[in-house]
């Protein structure tokens, strides 16, 4: 979770930090290529582009393998400004000019690792589903009855962990939402990664709300609202009172002139639907509980 205030004013801190992590949105174009053709890549920018100095930000998405490195230098002598590449046949060359990689549409970044814990129980019931497997034929009813016993105790402090394959065994430690009390104010912006963020108050004009998974809001939200910042498109966003400067689901986004009247000031969902963007649906108090449950 990052907090931290974008304006001018001086902060009660005795000392600056050297760094600090902004939430603020990118602008950038994504350019999917079909050929490692730098010829007709050329021709095609020399109809696409109208002068080379527009400085647009882009982002390599490649069908194909590519002399990345190339592909770079062609790009900026046309204006363009490589920043990154959709993670697939160009990672290794990426890292080695250590351009950004992101992820592909719809996919989020894990942060999510196998329980330890979780790990050493399904190796118990393994053994111990093991070791009665080897001793049935010698053990009597009563032992059976025993290991039976045995064997539902173990289920029981370790629900359903022996049908789950090791890799989808997760941490609830690593699962985390976030709940934050206090009003977001203007120049302030709030990111959480790894789980849902609920703002219990409202989010001023010039503030924004980031998360990588849902976002809600128990009350009066105008400022930026950003859910599945890392691509997750099943993130969704609750509101009570709808009024944003901007909404953005899985990079989808609409600004609040583009927002449906009908929508503005009540209870709102926003969900990403392929093939219709964001979806705004006015919801009562009871779906509003249902939805913000953590």
């Amino acid at each position: 979770m990052t907090i931290s205030d974008n304006d001018n004013t001086t902060l009660a801190s005795t000392t600056t930090p050297a760094l600090a992590f902004y939430g603020k949105m990118l602008t950038f174009s994504r350019l999917q290529l079909s050929t490692d053709d730098f010829a007709a890549i050329t021709a095609q920018l020399q109809t696409t582009l109208s002068n080379k100095s527009s400085h647009i930000p882009v982002l390599i998405d490649s069908e194909v393998e590519q002399d990345l490195s190339a592909l770079v230098e062609l790009l900026w002598s046309w204006g363009l400004q490589p920043i990154g590449v959709v993670t697939g046949l160009l990672d290794a060359q990426a890292r080695e000019l250590r351009l950004a990689i992101f992820p592909a549409d719809g996919k989020r970044i894990e942060r999510i690792l196998p329980s330890k814990k979780a790990m050493t129980q399904l190796s118990q019931v393994a053994a111990t589903t093991t070791a009665t497997d080897a001793n049935s034929d010698s053990k009597t009813t009563t032992d059976n009855a025993d290991s039976i016993a045995s064997n539902q105790a173990a289920e029981t402090s370790a629900p359903n962990e022996a049908a789950l394959p090791a890799e989808t065994l997760i941490s609830a430690e690593h699962i985390t939402s976030l709940i934050y009390d206090q009003m977001l104010r203007s120049g302030q912006s709030l990111n959480h990664v790894g789980g849902d963020l609920i703002l219990t108050n409202s989010v001023n004009s010039g503030a924004e709300a980031i998360t990588d998974n849902n976002l809600h809001v128990y009350g009066r939200a105008q400022g930026r609202l950003v859910a599945g910042a890392t691509g997750d498109k099943d993130a969704r966003i609750f509101c009570q009172i709808f009024n944003p400067s901007l909404v953005s689901v899985a990079g989808t986004y609409c600004l609040r002139d583009n927002l449906p009247e009908h929508v503005v000031d009540k209870s709102v969902e926003v969900r990403f639907l392929e093939g219709q963007g964001l979806v705004f649906t006015i919801m009562d108090e009871s779906q509003l509980a249902k939805g913000v449950k953590p």
